[in-house]
């Protein structure tokens, strides 16, 4: 009989982390999170399109509006149960950050130990505004991080987001996205076509990216 945890028993397949590092603060209510909620729905649906990918792609979901919050627990997007994200208070982004990189790690740890292989990391954050806490040290183990290929970092903002700061978190090969609009469900569908091409491929291959045509490069 197999020995480890049953969902890597039940399912064995290569995984392709993802998370999703969402600002709920309170600038995020009315029209910005009902967006964001349909762009997620719409992640979870493009996704599972695809067999491998429904199989492969991971998602956590943690949120950072007044706290920091693990929404979702790392779960493959077939078994992904896409929440209602709600609004409200501060934006802890550093400490969100640094939360997300330990579960990270922790997750990493948990493949090795079950002896399932992993493509890089990804972490996805979204933002509205500017960090109301620290966050210059998460932004350093976030740089250091990217620059020893142990995940890729994406920092996305919305209309309203401190693009300067973004730029000091973002490793700088990879500077930070300013969202068209309210256009999360073309930034979600980008981000499940990205996945669908990485889970074909071989874990530490290197894969071509579609074209951002959701939002602007700012340096």
């Amino acid at each position: 009989m197999p020995i480890g945890l049953p969902e890597f028993v039940e399912n064995p397949e290569n995984r392709c982390p993802v998370v999703l590092l969402l600002d709920t603060s309170g600038s995020m209510s009315g029209k910005p999170i009902q967006e964001l909620n349909q762009g997620i729905a719409a992640f979870k649906e493009d996704v599972l399109k695809d067999t491998q990918a429904s199989l492969s792609v991971e998602v956590e979901i943690i949120t950072f509006g007044g706290s920091v919050q693990l929404i979702q627990d790392f779960v493959t997007i077939d078994q992904f149960i896409p929440p209602r994200l709600e609004a409200n208070d501060v934006t802890p982004m550093g400490e969100a950050i640094e939360y997300a990189l330990d579960t990270l790690e922790a997750r990493k740890l948990s493949y090795r130990e079950n002896g399932i292989l992993y493509y890089r990391p990804w972490v996805f954050l979204i933002t509205d505004g500017a960090p109301t806490d620290s966050w210059q040290y998460a932004a350093h183990r976030v740089r250091e991080a990217e620059a020893n290929r142990r995940l890729c970092f994406f920092a996305v903002g919305v209309q309203g987001a401190d693009m300067k700061i973004l730029n000091q978190i973002a490793p700088p090969e990879r500077p930070p996205v300013l969202l068209n609009g309210l256009d999360f469900r073309s930034l979600f569908v980008w981000l499940s076509t990205s996945m669908k091409r990485v889970s074909s491929g071989k874990v530490g291959q290197a894969v071509a990216l579609p074209p951002v045509g959701w939002g602007q490069i700012t340096v």
